[in-house]
């Protein structure tokens, strides 16, 4: 991937642009969950975990600058919370 290809993760600067992906997930995991590479919970969740274990390297693949961190608790969060939420 270039670095001049768009990101299309820039946009998400608030919790409603967030949850606007997730949603957006949700809905598409509705209509194409069979071409899903992770589609049971734990694939699923695994996923993020390993991806946020590399994302170093996949920066530095993608030819991108990591991030500073961010208030990576607010995401941890919410994914506990969605234990039992709803």
């Amino acid at each position: 991937m270039s670095s001049d290809a768009p990101d299309p993760f820039k946009e998400v600067m608030t919790r409603e642009s967030l949850a606007a992906v997730i949603y957006s997930l949700c809905d598409d995991f509705h209509r194409r969950g069979e071409e899903w590479e992770n589609r049971t919970v734990e694939e699923y969740l695994g996923a993020p975990a390993a991806w946020i274990t590399d994302s170093s390297g996949w920066y530095r693949n993608s030819d991108k600058e990591m991030p500073p961190d961010g208030d990576w608790t607010f995401f941890a969060r919410a994914l506990c919370a969605a234990v039992t939420y709803e």
